[in-house]
């Protein structure tokens, strides 16, 4: 799941808790809201880690300009 995967849980379940007041016998749509949100908070959160938390390391590769193996002559 990714961040943007999170954050629609997020909204979805927002809706469904503070907007939606329709009832069912069998469902509690207020519950089923913030379970949701909760899993789209989570998912926001690994996303995040996943997607910031990989390092970046740049290789310099230092050449000789006078070598003649350099592909540049």
């Amino acid at each position: 799941m990714t961040m943007g995967t999170g954050l629609f849980l997020l909204a979805v379940g927002a809706i469904l808790r503070y907007a939606v007041k329709d009832e069912w016998d069998a469902v509690n749509l207020e519950t089923v809201g913030l379970i949701l949100m909760i899993v789209g908070a989570i998912a926001f959160i690994v996303g995040a880690i996943y997607a910031f938390g990989r390092r970046r390391e740049a290789v310099v590769v230092e050449r000789d300009p006078r070598d003649p193996r350099d592909p540049r002559y």
